[in-house]
């Protein structure tokens, strides 16, 4: 059996009257991710855990911002690559851990829709993926809510190795 670990990271500016979309869910609020495509933090948090796990780099090797076709673009189509690599590959998801760290709106009712979303494009049981709601308690630029970060782990695993 051949476990892997990978480990995402990403960071947005919040700007007004942009929609706030993290694990594929819009969530009501006057600020979004100022980004390329929907700025959704948490998939693109999650496709570099997988990437990095497959040990095929981050998103920006496979979609790259200065891409003008990608502007706007929906983060599910990064995420459904990310996920074909893996079973390409003969990887299972053994579990994901996700943070979001951001001061305002609070995340918690967001959650279980976030989960039902990310495990059907992976195709895993949503009780396989962990969303934690954080903040920075008004420290830095996060807390002083002009951005959001958010981590994404994942632990993949192969049977046939």
């Amino acid at each position: 059996m051949n476990i892997r670990v990978g480990h995402g990271l990403d960071i947005h500016r919040l700007k007004p009257d942009i929609p706030l979309i993290l694990g594929g869910v819009k969530i009501s609020s006057k600020f979004g991710c100022d980004g390329h495509s929907d700025g959704d933090a948490v998939i693109h948090a999650l496709v570099d855990s997988i990437l990095g796990a497959l040990s095929l780099g981050d998103i920006g090797t496979f979609f790259p911002s200065c891409d003008a076709d990608l502007k706007n673009a929906d983060s599910k189509i990064f995420l459904k690559f990310a996920y074909q690599k893996l079973k390409e590959k003969k990887y299972q998801i053994n579990n994901i851990d996700i943070n979001i760290i951001l001061e305002s709106p609070k995340i918690n009712k967001y959650v279980e829709l976030m989960k039902i979303e990310l495990a059907a494009i992976l195709d895993i049981n949503p009780s396989l993926i962990s969303i934690k709601g954080k903040t920075s308690d008004g420290l830095g630029y996060i807390g002083s809510k002009n951005g959001i970060m958010t981590t994404a782990t994942i632990i993949i695993e192969n049977h046939e190795c």
